[in-house]
């Protein structure tokens, strides 16, 4: 549990000192991101990055079992 906490922690600080940088990339707006505009509606749905997230999760959750 508390390897998990540490982890978790480090990548939040890494994600917070690389927020300029990662802002500024095309992630939410991957092939396969639905986006519908019809007059004042909008509707995203980001299909592709919600399954690249969790890939990214499932790895590291692997990842820190293996240890």
């Amino acid at each position: 549990m508390y390897k998990t906490l540490i982890v978790t922690g480090i990548m939040l600080l890494l994600t917070g000192l690389l927020w300029p940088w990662l802002s500024q990339c095309e992630w939410g707006r991957l092939p396969g991101d639905i986006f519908i505009e019809k007059g004042s509606l909008k509707l995203y749905i980001p299909m592709t990055t919600s399954l690249l997230i969790s890939l990214l999760v499932r790895i590291f959750f692997w990842l820190e079992q293996l240890l």
